[in-house]
């Protein structure tokens, strides 16, 4: 009969199974620990000693074998269909590059208070062209987007706030022209730079009816007809130098000698009736209120073309008749000219000045 101790490996006669000794459990039982980590009681005469704790452990014939793991052999995904290219047409126009940039408020009724704004790119061409719209930050750039845009499309750039504004005063855009699977007129790269007026995002009329919206926006062209925008952009310093070369010109070409015009006569036209008609018989006030009116239009008909002519119209004091007819005549048919009493000391209150214009 084997001797059992605390740590031998025993392995059962009349079972499955075996473990490791690790207590003793009265006076004909062990405590087993078999592989689960489990202490399975057992009595002494049915163990059999097969080896000590470091030899390797008994495996009892019962267990089942593993089984191969069965590999699923994944079918390869069939192939998706690529989407249909959708057919670009082309305008007789498009040939010619038209790009704009666009900007329209978020909320048009409160462009004076906290609208955001957007900002679309437009390509009316029949080129896709390479993109990179970007603003100017001290003396660098920073791009704000760039990609691709398909012929005749306007694009999404970004949305954007009034506090942003002051960042957008300068902006830049480069952009490459092609077409795809065909041939095309060569067009040069391009790069355009442009100053905003950023207070005109806070006046509601300077956002315009256009063609590209339904909604009123303030549209900038990049390239017109294949022509870049150019900004004319002269420094301080240039401005005051070209001044300065101006008047030194000026003063060094040889100027004409003009005579100063001596002033031109004054035409004195006296309208009382006894000077313009020898007989009045048969005339009644009106008759004779009429012909002096026709003197007064008839003189200044004449001297219509003497820039500068001055024309007294002597009509006597009276009963002032003539002179406010004559007044009338000068605030309603001739408000071009100018008028005025005439010399108090010449003509006392009976004249009026009438200045051609």
């Amino acid at each position: 009969m084997n001797t059992v101790k605390v740590g031998d490996k025993v392995r059962f006669l009349n079972t499955t199974g075996g473990g490791i000794v690790r207590s003793f459990k009265g006076k004909d039982q062990v405590l087993v620990e078999d592989e689960d980590g489990f202490e399975v009681p057992a009595l002494i005469r049915e163990c059999v000693v097969v080896g000590g704790e470091n030899e390797m452990q008994v495996h009892s014939s019962n267990r089942p074998k593993s089984q191969p793991q069965v590999q699923v052999q994944q079918s390869a995904p069939k192939p998706q269909p690529k989407p249909e290219e959708v057919k670009i047409e082309e305008t007789a126009e498009g040939e010619r590059m038209n790009i704009y940039l666009a900007y329209l408020p978020l909320e048009p009724t409160k462009v004076m208070q906290q609208s955001g704004y957007e900002t679309y790119f437009i390509n009316d061409s029949n080129y896709y062209l390479l993109f990179n719209y970007m603003n100017r930050h001290n003396n660098s750039w920073i791009s704000r987007y760039n990609g691709l845009i398909e012929p005749n499309t306007k694009i999404f750039l970004e949305e954007f706030g009034k506090e942003d504004l002051n960042d957008l005063e300068r902006i830049c855009v480069q952009l490459i022209a092609f077409k795809k699977d065909k041939p095309y007129s060569l067009k040069n790269s391009i790069s355009v730079e442009l100053h905003l007026d950023t207070v005109k995002f806070y006046k509601q009329h300077c956002f315009m009816e256009n063609d590209f919206f339904e909604e009123d926006a303030m549209v900038y062209p990049i390239v017109r007809n294949d022509v870049p925008e150019r900004e004319l952009l002269v420094s301080a310093a240039d401005l005051k130098e070209a001044m300065y070369q101006k008047v030194q010109e000026e003063r060094h070409a040889p100027q004409p000698i003009v005579k100063k015009k001596s002033d031109t006569a004054v035409l004195e036209v006296d309208l009382h009736i006894t000077e313009l008609l020898d007989n009045t018989n048969g005339l009644s006030n009106a008759d004779m209120l009429t012909y002096q009116l026709d003197k007064f239009h008839e003189v200044l008909g004449k001297y219509a073309n003497h820039k500068g002519q001055k024309i007294v119209f002597i009509h006597g004091k009276g009963d002032g008749v003539l002179r406010k007819a004559i007044e009338k005549e000068l605030k309603t048919r001739y408000k071009q000219y100018y008028y005025q009493d005439a010399s108090f000391r010449e003509y006392g209150f009976g004249a009026t000045m009438v200045t051609i214009k």
